[in-house]
């Protein structure tokens, strides 16, 4: 695998590296939607930013 990302070009990897990122972010605001059905849509948002910028909490 690394040698594959290695013949990447910069462009490639940091695309591959984005989709990764959308999809945990997208992973995350569903099990907090799931757990926390409460909670607005502007809370669900501040909490998976803070959740992504700074670790779990």
């Amino acid at each position: 695998m690394a040698a594959v990302l290695r013949a990447k070009s910069p462009a490639e990897r940091l695309a591959i590296g984005f989709g990764m990122w959308s999809s945990a972010r997208r992973m995350l605001r569903a099990h907090l939607r799931h757990e926390h059905p409460e909670w607005s849509a502007a809370e669900l948002d501040r909490v998976v930013a803070r959740r992504l910028a700074d670790g779990s909490w």
